[in-house]
């Protein structure tokens, strides 16, 4: 099945309007899409009325950001979820109250790197101001000339030790997990090989993430070579985890990989899908 369960809107750090994504979705030849905008599921209705137009199957999903450790900050997608459920819903509200504090410390630090007006020329970038991200402060700093694309910037001004990064506590790992299982979804680890953690950590991540009640883990994501995505696959067989596909597509132009444009899922894995639909 062409699955595509990770994806954002502009009511996150997306770059087309819900309606827009799953048109793009359905013309790509996307048989299930799962929109998963950052910590809000204010897209999920415009989303599903235009999949019942386009007869593609939906399937509605989330991206809480959450804290694992001391500060390494972990995405996991929710899939499934009811976006009504009182416990998720004052959990991302929880989550999103934080989003301003650290888009205006953001701003400062960019400002002392002489990138002045970062918050204000962010928000331009924001569909939803209330969700200010790194992704709309990359956009105005390659605006600003001061990087070539979206990609370099997160390498040269926003990652872990560059002048534009600001730690930031979100929700628990189990608090993440508690809402999305509450709110009847299957929990699964967006792109794992993307956070700046050693091999022994990032098995701690897995095991801890089972622990929890995770389900799955994204054995395809738009950013991984085919050996990573082989070590995923190993990884999925050993813990169990359902396998999930995942473009984590946020416009054209910004994204490693298009909706719908990833490889199979390698043999022997069962697909998240299978508990969906």
């Amino acid at each position: 099945m062409n699955a595509d369960l990770h994806c954002h809107s502009t009511v996150s750090d997306g770059r087309l309007s819900p309606a827009e994504l799953v048109r793009r979705a359905k013309a790509n030849g996307v048989e299930l899409l799962a929109l998963t905008d950052h910590d809000e599921t204010g897209g999920l209705a415009e989303a599903r009325a235009e999949a019942a137009l386009q007869a593609l199957r939906f399937v509605d999903g989330v991206e809480i950001s959450s804290t694992w450790g001391n500060d390494q900050t972990l995405h996991i997608v929710g899939l499934g979820i009811d976006e009504r459920h009182p416990a998720l819903v004052a959990g991302l509200a929880q989550v999103r109250s934080g989003r301003d504090a650290r888009a205006r410390r953001i701003a400062e630090e960019l400002d002392r790197a002489a990138i002045h007006g970062a918050y204000e020329g962010a928000l331009r970038h924001a569909g939803n101001p209330a969700l200010v991200g790194r992704s709309h402060f990359a956009r105005y700093i390659v605006e600003c000339g001061r990087a070539k694309d979206v990609k370099s910037v997160f390498d040269y001004w926003l990652a872990k030790g560059k002048p534009g990064y600001v730690p930031h506590f979100w929700a628990t790992l189990e608090q993440a997990l508690a809402w999305i299982h509450g709110a009847g979804g299957i929990a699964v680890l967006a792109h794992p090989l993307r956070y700046k953690v050693s091999k022994k950590e990032l098995r701690q991540v897995f095991a801890d993430f089972k622990d929890l009640g995770g389900r799955g883990i994204e054995v395809l994501s738009g950013a991984q070579n085919d050996n990573e995505v082989h070590e995923m696959a190993r990884v999925a067989r050993e813990f169990g985890f359902l396998a999930s596909r995942a473009s984590d597509f946020h416009g054209p132009g910004e994204s490693w990989i298009d909706l719908g444009k990833l490889p199979p899922l390698p043999d022997g894995l069962t697909p998240v899908w299978s508990e969906l639909i």
